[in-house]
C-alpha cells in the first residue's frame, strides 16, 4: 500500500523536509481534563476512554524514560517527534508545561513536538510558548481536539465547549505561525454526510495545516459503551467508513497534510466495531477507495501530486547524463 501517492501523509511530508524519516513517540504527561474535574464538566466526552490509546501507567514514568522505552521499539528512524497525547496537554501552568516540554526537547534526538489539546485549554501564554520553540527552530504541531464543527452534536458528546471556541483557538495560533492539526471524528450519533463535509469546510476554512481523521469506536468504560450495549447505537462498516473518509479526503485541498486517516484502540477495551482493532484495516480500506474514485483534493479539481523527491531528481539527471551523446555531455573535445 502507497497511500502517499493518494493522500499528503505526514510521515512523508516530514521525511521530504528533513531528508531522513522522523517517527512521533505519544507521551502521557499526567495531564487530566477540564471536562472530567469539574471545572467545564464531569465524565468527560461521551465517546472517551484515554486508557484505550494510552498506557495509564506511562504516566509514572519521566519524559526521557517514556521517549526512550518508545524509541527502542522503532527501528527505522532516528530522529523523533514527541507527542503529548494523553487528556489535555495544556491544562497545567505555563512553568508547568515548559518544564515538560524542555524534558522532552532536551533529548539530543527529537526535532520538535506535537501537543494535543482542546480548544478551550490554549490560552496566549501557552500558545506564546510554542512559537517560542518554534522561534528556536522545532517542528512545533498544536493538535486540537475538535471532532466536529456542528454545536449539536459537540453538546451531545459532551464535548464541553462550541465551534466558535475552536475558530478563536485556531486564529490566535495562525497569529503566532504555529501549525494546527485538527481532529475530527467520522461516525458520531446523529450526523449524516451532509453534516461531515460540512464540518470539514469550516474547519478548512481556518487555514489549518493538518487533519487526522478518526472512526468512531465504542470502547469499555466510555459513556457510549452504555448507549451501544443498550442497542442504541450503531458504528459504521468498514467499507461506509472507507466511503465516508475517502470523500473528505477527496474534497481536501492537496495543501493540508494528513496526520492520520483512520485509528485503532487497544483490542482489550474495543466493544465495537471490530475492524479498528487494527488502524491498517482501515488504511487499506480508504486507500483502496482513493484507487478508485480520486486522490486528495480530486473532488474539488485539484488533485494531490507527491512531489518528487530530491534523489529522484538525482537519479533522473543522472540518467539523462549517461544517455546523451558523449560530444553533448562534455566528456569529450568538440
Amino acid at each position: 500500500m502507497q497511500l502517499q501517492k493518494l493522500v499528503n501523509m505526514f510521515g512523508n511530508d516530514l521525511q521530504r523536509r528533513y531528508g531522513e524519516k522522523i517517527h512521533k513517540l505519544s507521551l502521557h504527561g499526567g495531564f487530566s481534563c477540564p471536562n472530567r474535574d469539574g471545572t467545564r464538566g464531569r465524565g468527560g466526552c461521551t465517546f472517551c476512554n484515554v486508557a484505550a490509546f494510552s498506557d495509564p501507567q506511562r504516566q509514572y514514568s519521566p519524559i526521557a524514560e517514556q521517549l526512550a522505552g518508545q524509541a527502542a521499539g522503532v527501528d527505522r528512524a532516528k530522529r523523533y517527534l514527541a507527542y503529548f497525547q494523553a487528556y489535555t496537554s495544556t491544562y497545567a501552568e505555563v512553568r508547568v508545561l515548559d518544564s515538560l516540554y524542555q524534558q522532552a526537547l532536551s533529548q539530543g534526538n527529537i526535532a520538535g513536538l506535537c501537543v494535543g489539546t482542546r480548544p478551550d485549554c490554549v490560552p496566549l501564554s501557552v500558545l506564546d510558548l510554542l512559537a517560542g520553540y518554534r522561534d528556536k527552530g522545532y517542528e512545533i504541531w498544536l493538535e486540537l481536539g475538535l471532532q466536529s464543527a456542528q454545536d449539536k452534536t459537540l453538546r451531545r458528546i459532551n464535548r464541553g465547549h462550541d465551534f466558535a471556541c475552536y475558530q478563536r483557538t485556531v486564529a490566535m495560533a495562525r497569529e503566532r505561525g504555529l501549525k494546527v492539526c485538527t481532529h475530527l471524528i467520522i461516525g458520531l450519533p446523529g450526523e449524516d454526510a451532509t453534516a461531515r463535509l460540512d464540518t470539514l469546510s469550516k474547519v478548512v476554512a481556518g487555514s489549518v495545516a493538518g487533519l487526522k481523521l478518526h472512526p468512531l469506536h465504542i470502547v469499555d468504560g466510555s459513556v457510549l459503551a452504555r448507549a451501544w450495549r443498550a442497542g442504541r447505537l450503531t458504528t459504521l462498516t468498514l467499507a461506509a467508513y472507507a466511503a465516508i473518509a475517502g470523500e473528505m479526503i477527496r474534497h481536501t485541498a492537496p495543501d493540508i497534510i494528513f496526520h492520520r486517516v483512520s485509528a485503532n484502540a487497544h483490542r482489550s477495551l474495543l466493544l465495537a466495531p471490530q475492524w479498528c482493532a487494527n488502524r491498517w484495516d482501515g488504511m487499506l480500506a480508504v486507500y483502496h477507495y482513493l484507487q478508485e474514485q480520486g486522490p486528495q483534493g480530486s473532488a474539488i479539481g485539484t488533485p494531490w501530486r507527491p512531489p518528487r523527491r530530491r534523489t529522484e531528481f538525482v537519479t533522473a539527471y543522472s540518467f539523462m547524463r549517461i544517455c546523451r551523446p558523449a560530444h553533448a555531455r562534455g566528456d569529450i573535445a568538440d
